[in-house]
């Protein structure tokens, strides 16, 4: 690529989770970064407080004279003005993951995949690896609480590198993993595979880019040499069972190698425990003693949005979580239910894309039927123009409970502080993560 001096490394879509990672590992090799997204959030402002150039217009007069290469997320629009513009350019251009995969043809690259809970798990292992001392640079789907931030810098070229790698439009084909996990295949992005034996499909074609070591959950339909597997089943390679879960903590056992490994938690769920079983099973693979890694999963500090206790006190509670697909969202209700079993469960749901609403609608009402109380948000477009026939409204009338409501965005701070529900939860992967800091401060002057 490119000398670095002069030259911007150009970003479309530069707010994304996985693009504003990318932007910053970038600046910190001392590329000049820049991008475009389509609305500021709180994690643009930050990236511009870091030194970087970002507008919310698309024009391409604001482009930078000098740029050496262009990543975009497939999440932008193609028919964007400033693309168009770049193209005539003559510019490399690269989606996020080839850029991605161009990282970790210089690393040893442990590369965290599944359906659900890759960017847990992808930050457990992050926070293992990097607590015992390994050189370790981390790409992260969600912001670490342990770091503060969805990346982690390691020194160099030489440092191990943990990915998320995600399946949507089969991203993680570009990558040339040394250590994989894959940790769930449950049908999603319907709207790229057709169906799930095409997603099973893909998943396989990822596990034989694998070079050393995959690591697979029970059950899931992977083919291949060697693999281990993890779960609860007795046969599995790394085999958990879960002792106890009080308080938000859980303490389980890991049985491997014929020892038994005692680790708490900061953390409840059944799903929670699976991805910290996966963890030790990757950092077991990277040469950490079983012992050194439950010690690092005790001051594991969880990811912004996943399973997020924002609020805990003798009266209220208030949790906030990304879960936007049926399975996640009942694994996330079941660890509510298990963490606090006496309390009224109040759920606000955002629906996330039309296509997603449609394909798992009979699904999501009957989970969302879980919760005490349900509070509906219109469906988060993202990429998506409307479907015929596919609203919240569609959705509420099919789910199961007396007790639930339809709630325009700009209603919904004072529909909570009239209810002030017992134990709140804020649920989904649009923008609803905007609600999350106002309820926050909201619920604390109860």
């Amino acid at each position: 690529m490119s000398d670095r001096k002069g030259h911007t490394i150009y970003f479309l879509g530069i707010g994304g989770i996985g693009m504003s990672a990318l932007a910053r590992y970038y600046r910190s090799l001392g590329y000049a970064v820049a991008g475009y997204d389509l609305t500021p959030s709180p994690l643009t402002q930050q990236l511009e407080n870091e030194g970087m150039a970002i507008h919310y217009e698309d024009n391409p007069t604001l482009l930078p004279a000098l740029i050496s290469f262009v990543v975009y997320t497939p999440a932008v629009p193609k028919n964007l003005k400033e693309f168009e513009a770049l193209r005539k350019r003559g510019l490399p251009i690269l989606k996020r993951a080839e850029a991605l995969g161009r990282i970790s043809k210089d690393h040893f690259t442990i590369a965290i995949a599944g359906t659900h809970g890759k960017t847990t798990t992808t930050a457990m292992a992050a926070h293992i690896l990097n607590a015992n001392g390994k050189d370790t640079t981390a790409f992260i789907g969600g912001i670490a609480n342990n770091f503060g931030s969805n990346l982690l810098l390691g020194k160099g070229t030489g440092s191990l590198l943990v990915v998320e790698a995600d399946e949507f439009d089969r991203s993680f084909l570009q990558l040339r993993p040394a250590i994989s996990v894959i940790n769930s295949i449950d049908a999603d992005h319907l709207d790229i595979y057709g169906d799930r034996q095409h997603l099973v499909k893909s998943f396989n074609e990822f596990a034989q880019l694998t070079e050393k070591q995959l690591i697979v959950k029970e059950h899931l339909e992977i083919e291949g040499k060697g693999i281990l597997r993890f779960g609860f089943d007795k046969d599995n390679n790394y085999r958990a069972e879960i002792v106890k879960t009080e308080n938000g903590f859980t303490d389980f056992v890991v049985y491997s190698e014929g020892t038994k490994t005692e680790i708490r938690l900061p953390m409840a769920g059944r799903h929670n425990v699976l991805n910290a079983t996966a963890a030790f099973a990757t950092a077991r693979q990277a040469g950490i003693s079983a012992e050194e890694i439950a010690k690092a999963l005790s001051t594991f500090k969880g990811v912004k949005r996943r399973f997020d206790i924002r609020i805990n006190n003798e009266k209220y509670c208030y949790i906030d979580d990304y879960a936007h697909h049926p399975e996640e969202i009942r694994a996330c209700l079941q660890a509510v239910r298990d963490a606090f079993p006496k309390q009224k469960l109040t759920l606000v749901f955002q629906p996330h894309l039309f296509s997603r609403t449609r394909d798992f609608m009979d699904d999501f009402a009957q989970i969302l039927g879980m919760a005490d109380e349900l509070i509906l948000l219109d469906i988060y477009p993202a990429r998506e123009k409307p479907i015929e026939g596919i609203t919240s409204k569609t959705l509420l009338d099919k789910v199961q409970l007396n007790d639930k409501k339809l709630c325009p965005k700009s209603e919904l701070i004072s529909l909570i502080d009239s209810e002030k529900p017992e134990l709140l939860v804020t649920m989904g992967a649009g923008d609803i993560d905007r609600f999350v800091e106002p309820l926050e401060k909201l619920i604390a002057t109860w």
